[in-house]
């Protein structure tokens, strides 16, 4: 059993400055990235993602997809729109889809998605394929602008 990757204290709700940082990795920018964009200092933006991963009660080494899962899901961000339709996925790739977005260690994805873990690669890269996600985290993103990640799913026969 593999231990859930955020706790369901309340979070503490961001500061502004947190929420500027936030958004900008809710839409797919790395630590350098927003950096760059921001005139912050890569070592500031790296603090400031810490201080948002602490409030959103997330593990100390969790990946970005999994903080910004987290933070559509407690809404610290404006939710993504899709810009396409949602893709046909089938129940095993939803299930691959909600591992990667909670749980960051490839070993913990596979046994969420109910994978063997030397299946989790070749899983993982036809699911970014049927997508259109550039990675991980993108993936994540869409996902939640197709509404595919929320506790309950607004599409019906999402996996047909």
């Amino acid at each position: 059993m593999t231990p859930p990757v955020t706790t369901s204290a309340p979070i503490t709700p961001l500061t502004p400055t947190l929420q500027r940082v936030a958004q900008h990795l809710a839409n797919g920018l790395t630590a350098q990235e927003i950096a760059t964009q921001t005139g912050l200092s890569p070592v500031t933006v790296r603090l400031y993602i810490h201080d948002i991963r602490e409030s959103l009660h997330c593990p100390p080494r969790c990946k970005p997809p999994v903080i910004v899962h987290r933070l559509f899901a407690v809404q610290q961000v404006a939710p993504p729109t899709a810009d396409q339709p949602a893709p046909q996925l089938n129940p095993e790739q939803l299930l691959l889809l909600r591992a990667v977005a909670e749980h960051s260690g490839a070993r913990d994805i596979a046994v969420a998605a109910k994978l063997a873990p030397a299946d989790l690669r070749a899983a993982l890269d036809q699911l970014l394929a049927d997508t259109g996600a550039q990675d991980t985290t993108h993936l994540v993103i869409l996902a939640h602008g197709w509404n595919l990640l929320t506790a309950k799913p607004t599409r019906s026969g999402a996996s047909q």
